[in-house]
């Protein structure tokens, strides 16, 4: 069974959180603020979603 860990080559910016038993693969970067709950492959980028500016003006978007 995988231990977990993290892999050479990595960048884990400020306020990350890793939870649980997970790999961190070779060279992935893994973004602020992130809740990382499962194992990524090498070279894996992981980002926080991007927040939507909408409007619902007269049942638009709805």
């Amino acid at each position: 069974m995988d231990a977990g860990g993290v892999e050479d080559d990595v960048i884990i910016c400020s306020g990350a959180t890793i939870l649980g038993r997970v790999t961190i693969g070779k060279g992935s970067t893994i973004g602020g603020n992130v809740w990382l709950t499962f194992s990524v492959p090498p070279g894996t980028r992981v980002t926080q979603a991007h927040s939507r500016d909408g409007r619902f003006e007269g049942g638009a978007g709805i």
